[in-house]
């Protein structure tokens, strides 16, 4: 069960470089579970102007990036919310700031690649792009 704390007292902003031993971290139980990919430094450098943390009492309670392929496409990487805040809305925090980002940049698409479909559609994801349109994806790892 979540922690109840007031999503209030969650603050969402900009990670700075100094973030990145922490969210290096935090990270790590998600990679471990293969809900992550893991990130290296120069990743979370370049991502940095459009990566975010959700901070409680300074400590890094979630996080979320947004890359940004081109101006018409972007996604959302690296969501992770800390198990204890879970179903606070934080992640629903995060989610709003990469798509704030996103309209910043005027960015036509932002996709997510998830297990957690019901969370990105309850945030106003869908399956389909516009119109009859679909993104299919081949693991060239595996080829």
């Amino acid at each position: 069960m979540a922690t109840q704390i007031p999503i209030s007292t969650v603050i969402v902003r900009t990670a700075v470089e100094a973030d990145i031993p922490a969210l290096t971290e935090f990270i790590k139980p998600f990679v471990d579970e293969r809900k992550l990919l893991p990130r290296t430094f120069d990743e979370f450098t370049d991502l940095l102007p459009n990566f975010f943390v959700a901070e409680r009492e300074g400590r890094i309670v979630g996080c979320a990036a947004l890359e940004i392929y081109s101006w018409k496409l972007a996604e959302i990487r690296s969501l992770a919310v800390a198990p204890e805040t879970q179903g606070l809305g934080i992640g629903r925090k995060l989610v709003q700031a990469c798509l704030d980002r996103a309209h910043e940049h005027k960015i036509l698409e932002v996709m997510a690649i998830t297990s957690s479909d019901a969370f990105f559609q309850s945030c106003g994801f869908d399956y389909t792009l516009p119109g009859e349109k679909r993104a299919l994806f081949i693991q060239t790892r595996d080829l």
